[in-house]
């Protein structure tokens, strides 16, 4: 067994995101079950490069998890200059991503990102022409596809469970605080326009590609966007007035006419089983799938509810669905995700979810905002290189 070591640069990691799903749950966890069997004879050993603004923040992350202090830089220049650095991973706030993607693939690294790629379609699309024509492997996160519960959806979808799929219906969200009297769970920039925030441009680009992977192609939008908590107060306990949309109301048409709903807000209390939901409807059965779990009713055992406001419902309804087993072992899926790219990139495997694909998800976005200020529903061009 040969182990060969691969070292990537990983830029943002001081972040909430970058720290803990991608160096810890996917990398050092990677490290630390010994590597990535390839199985040929080869595993990888991921030897991570942080990479930040703040070094000794890196530097304390670096001692916490033995990491080697030498691979410690606040020169995103110099790391990308040095050949034995492979990949270029950017957890970064969105507004800086572009450019250091950019210097990633004029060096000649394969890329791995978060979303969105860019601040708007056309530097999305830049980014996937670059690294397509650098001849560099890209990969875009799209971690809700890994998730246990949306994995046990597609098991349903692939063995034909729904008949023919008619609508999916999407919740997502829970309260942020303010950060007055209790701090809140997200960074203030989240709240800014200014400095990218808002919730349409973090979450249209997810429901693009949960969209796009289990049920068709998204070629319609209709969104409305809301802002309402205009006051919020920082990371300092300063007051400041929150610009970006904090809660997005849409509509989305699938090729082949499935329609889908989706609510995403951080102004919601949750009164469902996980923070986010999607309920799926078809001719033969329907499912109602979490983060983690599935349950579902097939159309042979679908009660007959009957509308009667004068009495009291005898039904338990959640009662009336079955949960669909695991029937075998989850993975984290950012992990699954980075082990996909990582064999993508050293064994030439099929891999779709690429800076195209991240792109798409900024035009989704970027047609929402444009859907909410427009009043009106907007069509979804397909993109190409």
């Amino acid at each position: 067994m040969t182990v060969r070591t691969v070292r990537i640069a990983m830029n943002g990691v001081t972040g909430r995101m970058g720290y803990r799903q991608h160096l810890v749950r996917s990398i050092l966890a990677l490290r630390e079950q010994g590597g990535l069997d390839l199985g040929d004879g080869t595993v990888l050993r991921p030897e991570p490069v942080l990479v930040g603004r703040r070094e000794h923040t890196l530097r304390a992350l670096a001692d916490r998890h033995g990491l080697d202090p030498a691979l410690v830089s606040t020169d995103l220049d110099a790391v990308l200059a040095d050949p034995a650095t492979e990949i270029y991973f950017d957890a970064q706030i969105t507004g800086a991503r572009e450019e250091a993607i950019t210097k990633a693939i004029a060096a000649g690294k394969h890329i791995y990102t978060e979303k969105p790629t860019a601040t708007d379609l056309d530097g999305a699309l830049r980014l996937a022409r670059l690294a397509t024509a650098a001849g560099v492997r890209h990969g875009v996160v799209q971690d809700k596809l890994f998730l246990p519960g949306l994995l046990k959806l597609r098991r349903l979808i692939d063995g034909g469970f729904f008949g023919r799929i008619l609508s999916v219906r999407g919740e997502f969200g829970y309260w942020v605080f303010e950060g007055d009297w209790q701090s809140a769970q997200r960074p203030s920039w989240n709240y800014r326009a200014e400095d990218g925030g808002g919730i349409v441009v973090d979450m249209f680009p997810h429901w693009e590609y949960v969209l796009h992977e289990l049920f068709g192609r998204v070629v319609s939008v209709q969104a409305l966007t809301a802002t309402h908590l205009p006051q919020r107060w920082d990371e300092r306990g300063k007051p400041y007035d929150a610009t970006a949309d904090d809660a997005a109301y849409g509509i989305f048409e699938l090729e082949g006419g499935v329609v889908a709903q989706i609510n995403s807000s951080w102004t919601v209390r949750v009164n469902r089983d996980e923070l986010v939901e999607f309920q799926v409807d078809g001719t033969e059965g329907s499912a109602v799938a979490g983060l983690r779990n599935c349950r579902a009713q097939h159309r042979s055992a679908t009660p007959r509810p009957v509308w009667n406001p004068d009495l009291p419902a005898t039904e338990v309804f959640r009662d009336q669905w079955q949960q669909v087993p695991d029937n075998g072992a989850f993975d984290n899926g950012f992990k699954a995700q980075w082990e996909l790219f990582l064999r993508h990139v050293f064994l030439d495997e099929p891999y779709t979810w690429d800076l195209l694909a991240g792109a798409r998800g900024v035009q989704l976005a970027e047609l929402g905002l444009r859907s909410s200020a427009e009043g009106r529903r907007l069509d979804v061009p397909e993109l190409s290189l």
